[in-house]
Formats: C-alpha cells, structure tokens, sequence
C-alpha cells in the first residue's frame, strides 16, 4: 500500500512548478522557524505547518467542553478514528480500537498525562493497561496525538499511535457544579486555579457515583482529587503535581448471547453478582520548562503508587462446575520515572534546523502481581505470584530540516534497553531478561501550494512483553507442560502517506493512507497466566478527517476510518485478526456560545468485526447519537443538559466469541462455543448545574 501513496506524491511534486507556487505556511516564521503564535479556531489545532504527519493533531478545549461523553476514557475518542468501549464494570480500564487493532486496555497506543506515561507494563490484566477513570475532563486543556511509529520521541507501546494528555493550569474562572441523571448518577465536581504566593495552584475535586442500568447495580462510587502549583523557578517555570484517586465497583461482565435468546438470563443481568474490584492511584510529578544550553529544555520527573484487585467471570462454569470460573487479578505497584527533552532551532545560511535529543528512565516494581482463582471474592487457589522489577531506558535524536520554501525533512533515530527480573511462585519461571531495539524514523513534508501540503513517513517501533512471558518455562497451572518465552520486545514498521489542506476557505480536511507490520511473537494473556502464539501481522488503512467553521459558532466535524487487518502466516485456521476493526466514523455539529446557547450532537459508528480467524463469525455494527446542550442562566450560572444514546439503540458495546459453560441450559462439560456481549447503556439523562465564581 505504500508504493501507491508514494507515487501519488510524487507525480503532484511533479506536475506543479514547485519554488514558484511555494508559500510560507502558518506556523513558521519568515526564517523559517517556529513562529510564536499560531491562530486555533475550531474544535482542532490541525493548520498547515503545524505537524510532521497528516494524521497528527491537537483536540482543543472547546472540542472537550463541547462533546458530550459517558466515560472519563472518552477523551480518548478525540482522536480522529479512536472507539472508546467497556465489557465490564465502570471501574475497569476500557477497550481500545484504532488502525485496525483490537487494542485491549491500551497495548501499542502511548498515553501519558503530562509527562507520566499511564500504559502499565507486566500489568495483572493485560499488557500496557491504561486506566484513565482518574482523569477530571473539566481539567483536561488538550490532547496531543501521533499515528503510527514515526515519531523518535514515541517509545514503547505507540506503533498504533499516541497520545499526550494535558491538564490546564489555569481555568478561566473557579467552579462548581452537581450532576444527576438516570441509574443513580451522581457527580460533583469543585475546581479552581487562584494565584497563591507568586504562583499558581490549580484543584479539583470530583465525587461520582453510578449504578449504570444492570441487574446487579454497578454501585461504582470514585473520589479523586488534583492539585498542581506552577511559578516561576530557575529562569523557567517548576510546575509540582499531587493526584490521588479511588475507585471501587461491581461489574457486569459479558453474557453470552444464546443465554439471552434462550431467556436464561436478561441482556443487563450476569451469571456471577460478585464481580467487580477496587483500585487506587496516587502520584506525584514535577516538571521544569526553561533555557539551558542556548535551546528550550523541559525536564519531568513522578512517582506513582497503585494498587487493583479485578475479579472477573468470563466462562461461568467451564473449568469448575462447582466453584465457577471466577478469577482474581492482583497487582501493587511502584513506579518510578525521569524524562528529558531539549529543542534547539540551528540557522546553517539558507537551511533552518531544529534538533531534539531526550530521553526517559523508568522502574516499575510490581510486589507481586497475581492471579488466582475464586468464588464470590474468596481466594481458592493461586495459580501464580510473582515479584517483577521491569527496568527501562530509552534515548533519542531528531532533526527537522527546512531545505527550501516548499521541503521539510524530519530524521531521527531511538534506542531503548529493557531488563526484567522476575521472581516466581513457580521456581522455574523466575529470572531474568535483557533486551535492546533500535527504532529509526525519517518523514518528508512537501508544501504548502495552495495551503495544501504533503507527508510521506515510515518509522520502525515496538512493544514490550509482560515480564513473566520472557522468563517463563513451564505452565503455571500444571507446573510440567513446556512453555516457550515470549520475545521481549516486538519490532513493529510503518509507512504512511498523506495530505492536509485549508484550500476551501473555513475547511480543514486531511487524508492519509498507512500500513503497518508487527513480527510474529508470543503474548503473555493475564487471564491464564501463561502464553498463547500470535502471527505476525499486516494493517493498513485509509483515514479522513474534515472541519467546517462556515460562522464563528457553528463547526462541523468528520472523522472516517477504514483499515484492514490479516495474519500473514498461513494457517487452517484463516487469515483475519479477531477483534480488529474495519471501519469507524465520527460527525458532529456544534453551536458554540451563541449568544447563552451551546449545544452539540456528536454520532459514532463502530463497524462490525470478524470474531474468528476464518471471518465466519462477525460482530455486528453499532451507531450511538450523543447530545449536549447548555444554557447561561447567568454571567455564572449555566445549566447543562446531556443525552446519551438520544435514539436508545440497542447494539452491543463489545462482542467476543469464545467458550463458555451455562449450567442452566444443560451443557456439557467441555463447553459451548459462541458469541458473547456487553450491550451498550440505553438512553440516558445527565442534568448539571454549574455555578462559577
């Protein structure tokens, strides 16, 4: 697929006289370097000039406050082609899809909150988990995003993509606000950012409750709080942060379908009432942005304590026709880490540079992670435990050129250097790994003409395994049966094409075409506790996205999202990569801030799925319509109105086929093979009244 694009690019360069049709774009200075100011309106920071991919972009603030949403982890829907699901209590990390991954609770897409990285490697639950149910999206001043594996700064985790999360430091004024709605929702949130000893301290506060609209009440209940202090310091600016979150819930897991046909169970009832879990999260980070050495320095540093116990029931009765299958995943953590960042702009006669070197460290120490199996919240049995000390650094250098009016070039290369060290409740399972990978990257940028540039960009990356899989030897159950170590670090390439233009005046669009490749590799799966084989794999896709402001309050949005995704390792069983999505799209519209009104419609298209390898089974397509309108009573009073599946579809939220044992339909002891799902919620009713001073 990245022959064509190429091409493409190509005969364009050709066909157009490119020194005389050349402009500067926004964003650069007449130098050719960075301007100070680049002029955002909109719901995205996506001008011509202001990334190195057409895929990459800036969700702004008036896109949060605008866009109605469920979860906290939908603010992760604000980057063009993301679906945001849950298969679970509301407590538990959701699911993620883009670019054709299934990417479970967060594996090969980086997420950081400014400058924590949130993916938690060896996690209990699955590789890479990133629980954002702490996050206050009141707070949330803009989400930074990348694509693919082209960026020399992205690490671990971000072949799919990327994302950088930044909390404001300062709100235009202090609030707060009561929410009510349907299923026992409750919420109340107190912020405020007022000027303390030459600085500046912004809080939060937010209390939540919700039952959601199960059989067995969610009776999720969360406290969270925020609080960050910036000054002056140094010559720059020192910015200390203090977050501390609590969560407990009970969880409807997936049913499975034939249950709810037969009449056995309702689609919002579960066969194990006791599900659910707990968790905790506490961190502390600072970080320091400056001169030093004649370019712009910023400099990070956290240290995060957490805890979770996650009981789940995913096959009812299958392995334990007595007890149940119900399973408990444990993790208790330290993690520590360091970051760096310097960016220097190099004038060389007619050539503008501008160079970037970093790096990060970072220690995880797990004591212990576990998996055990129980009934009704009670251990019965462990089937593993272990201690794991994953240590990580990683170094990197870029270099962006701008060789004439209408070229840039972006060169840079990383290096990352891992060692795990794991003590097992199995013997032969403890010891250590070390594992090193260099990743390259370069891109190109041709433009602007007509406001219109081109990119074209390929970059190697990868992901960690969980720890346990790269020192295990033997099934963890039955303490014989061999087990092959799984490769510590996954080596992933991809290549994408693409265009960005503002030539229709009040219009951003942006197209892009992209492959990417991942190297055969063994997963670690956290709900057996031990490995299963993967083939390496092909994606590729075509993303488009559109921004309409046609009046200074009214903005369209588009979003379109369409990618295939196949093993490349014959095999019987089929080509096609269960879970991988196909197609996603995004539209909505927004009155923004005429005259007292605000109000925002926002639909989103989650296509069906193959849930086997052969594609003979798929999950149906699901569309939810989201509403959000609002009303200023006063200069600081407003009240607020969301509707959430305004159309109150029923389609499910996730789909997996799988093997199952339901006692009650008679089934035999090795189980049924067939569809599972979590429905989406029904219609919902949020009512917020939000008072400012």
């Amino acid at each position: 697929m990245t022959r064509a694009p190429l091409a493409v690019l190509a005969v364009v360069a050709a066909l157009v006289h490119l020194p005389a049709l050349a402009t500067e774009p926004a964003g650069l200075s007449p130098g050719g370097g960075l301007s100070e100011e680049i002029e955002v309106t909109g719901h995205y920071q996506n001008a011509v000039g202001s990334s190195e991919a057409a895929s990459a972009g800036v969700a702004e603030r008036a896109l949060i406050e605008d866009r109605p949403i469920l979860r906290p982890g939908e603010v992760l829907e604000l980057v063009p082609g993301m679906i945001i699901t849950q298969h679970s209590g509301a407590g538990k990390a959701n699911q993620y899809f883009l670019r054709g991954f299934n990417l479970d609770h967060g594996t090969d897409f980086a997420t950081t909150l400014d400058g924590v990285p949130l993916n938690l490697r060896t996690h209990a639950h699955g590789q890479g988990y990133t629980d954002l149910n702490f996050l206050i999206p009141e707070l949330v001043g803009r989400v930074e995003y990348w694509k693919g594996p082209y960026f020399a700064a992205k690490g671990d985790f971000a072949s799919a993509g990327a994302a950088d999360i930044h909390y404001v430091e300062e709100l235009p004024d202090a609030f707060v606000q009561a929410t009510g709605g349907s299923y026992a929702y409750a919420r109340a949130v107190a912020a405020g950012s007022p000027e303390v000893a030459g600085g500046r301290l912004l809080y939060g506060l937010e209390l939540m409750h919700d039952d959601g609209p199960w059989v067995h009440p969610d009776d999720y209940r969360r406290l969270n709080g925020v609080l960050r202090y910036t000054r002056p310091a140094g010559g720059g600016t020192l910015s200390l942060s203090a977050l501390a979150y609590r969560g407990t819930w009970n969880a409807t897991d997936q049913i499975p379908q034939r249950a709810v046909d037969a009449g056995v169970i309702g689609l919002y009832d579960s066969f194990d009432p006791t599900t659910g879990g707990d968790t905790f999260r506490y961190s502390l980070s600072g970080e320091w942005r400056g001169q030093a050495g004649g370019g712009g320095l910023t400099v990070d540093a956290y240290a995060v304590r957490y805890r979770l116990h996650l009981f789940s029931n995913f096959t009812y009765f299958l392995d334990d026709p007595v007890h149940g299958d119900q399973f408990e995943q444990s993790d208790d953590r330290w993690q520590y880490g360091l970051s760096g960042r310097w960016v220097r702009e190099i004038e060389t006669g007619p050539v503008w540079h501008a160079l970037t070197a970093g790096g990060e460290a970072r220690v995880d120490r797990v004591l212990p992670v576990a998996l055990a199996h129980t009934e009704a919240r009670q251990v019965l049995a462990t089937v593993r435990r272990d201690d794991v000390v994953e240590a990580s650094g990683g170094v990197f250098a870029e270099l962006e050129s701008r060789w004439t009016p209408w070229l840039r070039s972006v060169a840079g290369v990383r290096y990352d250097q891992y060692r795990f060290d794991v003590s097992s409740s199995t013997p032969e399972n403890s010891g250590v790994q070390t594992a090193g990978i260099a990743s390259p990257k370069v891109s190109a940028i041709l433009g602007p003409w007509a406001r219109t540039e081109l990119f074209a960009n390929f970059g190697l990356g990868f992901h960690s395994n969980d720890a346990r899989g790269t020192t295990m030897r033997v099934d963890p159950v039955d303490h014989v049966t061999p087990v092959e170590p799984v490769t510590p670090l996954v080596r992933t390439r991809g290549s994408e094409a693409g265009l960005r233009t503002e030539v229709v005046p009040g219009v951003q669009t942006s197209l892009a075409l992209w492959q990417l490749d991942m190297d055969s590799e063994l997963l670690f799966t956290g709900d057996a506790g031990t490995t299963e084989p993967s083939r390496p794999s092909h994606r590729q896709g075509l993303e488009w996205s559109a921004r309409w402001q046609p009046l200074r309050w009214l903005l369209f949005d588009l979003d379109v999202a369409i990618s295939k995704a196949r093993f490349t390792a014959p095999d019987p069983a089929g080509p096609y990569i269960p879970g991988s999505i196909e197609q996603a799209l995004s539209a909505g519209a927004t009155i923004h801030r005429l005259g007292p009104w605000t109000a925002a419609i926002f639909l989103r298209y989650f296509g069906p799925r193959p849930l086997i390898e052969d594609d003979s089974i798929r999950s149906s397509a699901s569309t939810l319509l989201n509403a959000q309108g609002s009303y200023d009573l006063s200069e600081h009073v407003r009240l607020e109105l969301t509707v959430l599946n305004l159309l109150n579809a029923r389609v499910d939220d996730i789909s997996y086929w799988y093997t199952s044992r339901v006692l009650a339909l008679n089934e035999p002891p090795q189980g049924v093979d067939g569809l599972h799902v979590h429905p989406a919620v029904p219609l919902t009713f949020r009512g917020t009244l939000v008072v400012s001073y």
